[in-house]
């Protein structure tokens, strides 16, 4: 008999990707989102779906008792550091607070193993390429909730003794990704305003350096990460090691879409000053990956844009969708965010 699994976050960019591969293998697969960032469109037909927000404790606690899920990948998050600062207490409580939401009747229902899906903003601005061994020293409130949610799985797992792995994904981009989130998802950003006919905006001098995963070279290691036994109790980043600057990613992003003609001045992107407390370099090292899930870099960043690209066509421009407010803001909010500029 397969495992019964339970997928947070299904809905959204990779927990719908993840979805897909499992119900190809035939696993029992149950699903839950709020919706809040994903899309019913995403949804696998074939998977046990519940609309659920996991800052409801009684809510969520009913929900796991009826299922008792022995696996869980959580990827459930409000994924959005660089807005974090601004919204810090609606950061934490779908973070940190709804994964103790979640975790806790999980332990208390016959857990066995969850895959926690954690952010490379645990490493803060430690000097590239992170290694896991390193210290966690995040410096944004999003970072400091993934901080959060790692220290409480390991030591929740040493008391009542479930198996864990927890993953680092990298920038990861890809069809399915939402178009219309103006605070996060840099490629999908620059995509949707150039189907818009629109230029983008650089924050800071476009210098900081990112490393970029396509989906295919995410969710497969994330899959097998909870069927291999060597995985149980580690941290393992996944992503690519060549690092490129924002400004390349630009070029890459307008070349793959103006793919043999000369791109248009009108379209070359404008600077904005740089968001408050934005690590400057961030990638990491995939070794452990590679030993442990056999990880390969295989979509490389032009290519992984342009399928990006075909897929941002055939879904056509997006209205970009703003918070009616925020929690906190001073002169260090973006003018972008703040005048809706996209």
């Amino acid at each position: 008999m397969k495992k019964r699994i339970l997928v947070t976050g299904a809905a959204g960019f990779i927990g719908s990707h993840l979805v897909d591969l499992l119900v190809k293998d035939g696993y029992d697969v149950h699903s839950i989102d709020d919706l809040s960032g994903g899309f019913r469109e995403n949804l696998n037909l074939k998977t046990h779906f519940q609309k659920l927000d996991l800052r409801d404790l009684k809510k969520t606690t009913q929900y796991i008792k009826k299922i008792c899920p022995q696996l869980i990948y959580h990827l459930a998050a409000d994924a959005t550091e660089g807005r974090s600062q601004f919204t810090p207490i609606n950061c934490t409580e779908r973070n940190y607070n709804a994964y103790l939401n979640l975790l806790i009747p999980a332990i208390n229902n016959g857990l066995k193993k969850i895959i926690l899906t954690s952010s490379m903003s645990v490493y803060g601005s430690q000097r590239p390429p992170f290694v896991e061994t390193m210290p966690r020293q995040p410096e944004d409130i999003y970072g400091l909730a993934k901080t959060s949610m790692e220290k409480a799985t390991e030591i929740l797992s040493k008391v009542y003794k479930f198996k864990y792995v927890i993953i680092r994904p990298h920038n990861v981009y890809g069809p399915k990704q939402n178009m219309s989130d103006p605070y996060r998802n840099v490629i999908a950003i620059f995509i949707n305003r150039l189907l818009q006919n629109k230029y983008f905006y650089i924050y800071g001098d476009g210098k900081q350096k990112r490393a970029f995963t396509h989906i295919d070279d995410c969710v497969k290691y994330l899959k097998k990460a909870a069927f291999i036994d060597r995985a149980e109790g580690e941290i393992i980043n996944i992503g690519p090691t060549q690092e490129y600057s924002i400004n390349q990613l630009a070029d890459n992003v307008l070349r793959a879409f103006f793919l043999g003609k000369k791109i248009p001045d009108k379209y070359q992107p404008h600077y904005q000053p740089e968001r408050p407390l934005e690590i400057k370099n961030a990638w990491c090292s995939v070794e452990k990956a590679k030993i442990i899930l056999g990880y390969k870099t295989t979509v490389p960043l032009f290519e992984g844009v342009q399928k990006t690209i075909e897929w941002a066509r055939k879904k056509g421009p997006q209205k970009f969708e703003y918070l009616p407010s925020v929690e906190v803001s001073n002169e260090e909010f973006p003018k972008v965010w703040k005048q809706k500029l996209l």
